[in-house]
């Protein structure tokens, strides 16, 4: 690693958290710990404000700010692809905040960059996609910001419709389709849905709070994932 982009990432970790040890960034950065107190020593030096010391942590003043388009080829490239995998496979609101976010990292790129974006070679192809997937994906991502209760109609392995109130706690995506986690206020346990097997979904009036045993950590606990 060049030692410009060593020192880009140390003020990248350092932002990110209230306080960082030299020990911890030896390890990120595969360096050793006096490298890390130089590196340290010369950031300061350059006019970037780092406050601690060795041996207790560093963290960076807040009202300090760098650009965060100073991405590698490869970070570049991964942004793209995210929104361009938010844009094809989201509800129609993460859709449009994706081509603008898109917009967005191709006018602050400098211009001899700005070809990392209008020549990729990964894609996310939205042809094949059934629209009305994306609409619920939204209607349900919205259930889950309000805290309302959605009533699904549900075709399960039996190839049977079952009708469902459930409380929505979060979306995933699998990379072939979305899946609901949800507390199933009809069996009084968690219970995971996919987007896709539901013939009817509409969110409620009603709405919920958040309740010991009912949360998204407990459902990520109750299926061994860590939180």
């Amino acid at each position: 690693m060049r030692r410009a982009d060593r020192l880009f990432q140390i003020v990248q970790h350092l932002r990110a958290r209230r306080l960082t040890t030299a020990a911890q960034l030896s390890g990120w950065l595969g360096v050793s710990e006096r490298t890390v107190y130089r590196d340290i020593r010369d950031l300061s030096v350059s006019g970037v404000p780092v406050q601690g010391e060795a041996g207790v942590g560093y963290r960076l003043d807040r009202a300090y700010d760098l650009t965060p388009l100073m991405f590698t080829p490869d970070e570049v490239e991964a942004v793209v692809v995210g929104l361009r995998m938010a844009e094809a496979f989201a509800g129609p609101s993460l859709r449009a905040a994706a081509r603008m976010a898109l917009d967005k990292v191709a006018l602050a790129l400098p211009q001899q960059r700005r070809a990392e974006i209008e020549q990729p070679q990964l894609f996310a192809p939205t042809f094949h996609l059934d629209p009305a997937l994306g609409r619920r994906v939204e209607m349900v991502r919205q259930a889950i910001a309000s805290r309302r209760k959605i009533d699904v109609c549900y075709r399960d392995k039996k190839d049977q419709d079952t009708q469902r109130v459930l409380r929505p706690l979060g979306l995933y995506f699998w990379g072939t389709g979305w899946s609901l986690a949800a507390w199933c206020e009809s069996r009084r346990d968690f219970r995971s849905f996919w987007l896709h097997k539901m013939t009817a979904c509409v969110a409620l009036e009603a709405t919920f709070e958040t309740e010991p045993g009912k949360s998204l950590d407990d459902f990520l606990r109750s299926v061994g994932a860590t939180t």
